[in-house]
């Protein structure tokens, strides 16, 4: 793995992004966003996550984030290792979810695919932080990580994407509380 992505600063403000194995749309769904959303704010209060971006898109989530306990590797396995659990046991319970089969197939290939894994993968594996060290960079990832759902073709206007923190940065109350930077 190349020395660009890894947290090389413990104190450092990052931008991450990860993806669902194979970027399989999950995230189509109410209760999937908000296992998402309820795992970040937990992290939030109990693991000292401390949030000041984010937007979860159909098959990836990005953040801009800092670790209060100078553990940012950690936490972030820690994050994706529950989430993928709680994902999949929402998947494999959910009798609405016609996709069902075909995305446990996929995460059970995915998951053969990599000897860390004992049955399934959720997520792939890396995260690409990138540390934030100047205002300029900070504002480039947090209006990249806001324009997503719009340049995608969901939204018009970014702050009128439901999963994300666009609605904070435009004066208004989004779904899960950040910090603002």
């Amino acid at each position: 793995m190349s020395r660009k992505y890894k947290f090389h600063n413990k104190e450092g403000l990052y931008f991450v992004s990860f993806a669902t194995v194979y970027w399989m749309d999950v995230f189509v769904r109410d209760l999937y966003f908000i296992k998402i959303i309820e795992s970040l704010d937990y992290c939030r209060k109990e693991k000292g996550l401390e949030l000041y971006c984010w937007c979860i898109m159909p098959s990836h989530v990005h953040l801009i984030f800092r670790a209060k306990d100078n553990n940012p590797g950690e936490l972030m396995k820690s994050l994706k290792t529950f989430t993928s659990k709680a994902l999949q046991h929402e998947i494999e319970n959910n009798t609405q979810e016609s996709r069902k089969e075909w995305m446990l197939w996929l995460m059970e290939r995915a998951g053969l695919k990599n000897s860390n894994v004992k049955r399934r993968q959720f997520w792939q594996q890396d995260n690409h932080p990138i540390e934030l060290w100047s205002a300029e960079v900070i504002d480039q990832k947090v209006d990249y990580i806001h324009q997503n759902p719009v340049i995608s073709g969901f939204v018009t206007e970014a702050h009128h994407w439901k999963y994300s923190s666009a609605i904070d940065y435009s004066g208004g109350k989004g779904v899960l509380e950040i910090d603002l930077i």
